[in-house]
């Protein structure tokens, strides 16, 4: 599951950005979805990358931020050269905001940690005979 959509990063940055982004030998004239998946992909995976530090994955609910988060990254990722500043100052943003999440810092609320998952069963554990030598067995000798 995707943290954000195509509808979503054209709602959120225009069809023409996403459409000048995508199609980058100018013939289409329409978002080019081989270019924008994988695009979300890897925004999907850096985020991914410092959330599975305090988080079990997939998370059962996408938090909104996790959204903005997503199609920053995504469109930071969509650009080949001469990034703008401001597509660089967001990207930079949450990447320091997901950093916080990963120290411990910043929580995305009802989330299941990613400690929860080892359960007691899945501890070891030990076992065998009894001990041969005591304190009490060595008393008098």
């Amino acid at each position: 599951m995707s943290y954000v959509t195509k509808q979503q990063m054209i709602d959120r940055f225009g069809q023409a950005e996403i459409e000048a982004l995508t199609d980058r030998d100018g013939t289409a004239d329409a978002i080019v979805d081989a270019v924008l998946d994988p695009a979300i992909g890897r925004a999907d995976a850096e985020i991914n990358g410092y959330l599975a530090k305090v988080y079990s994955l997939p998370l059962a609910t996408v938090p909104d931020v996790l959204t903005d988060w997503a199609a920053d990254i995504a469109r930071w990722q969509l650009y080949t050269d001469r990034i703008p500043d401001h597509v660089k100052d967001r990207y930079q943003a949450v990447i320091a905001r997901l950093k916080d999440v990963a120290a411990g810092r910043m929580s995305l609320g009802d989330q299941t940690p990613a400690d929860s998952q080892v359960s007691n069963s899945d501890t070891p554990q030990f076992s065998g005979p009894d001990r041969v030598f005591t304190r009490s067995s060595l008393t008098g000798l």
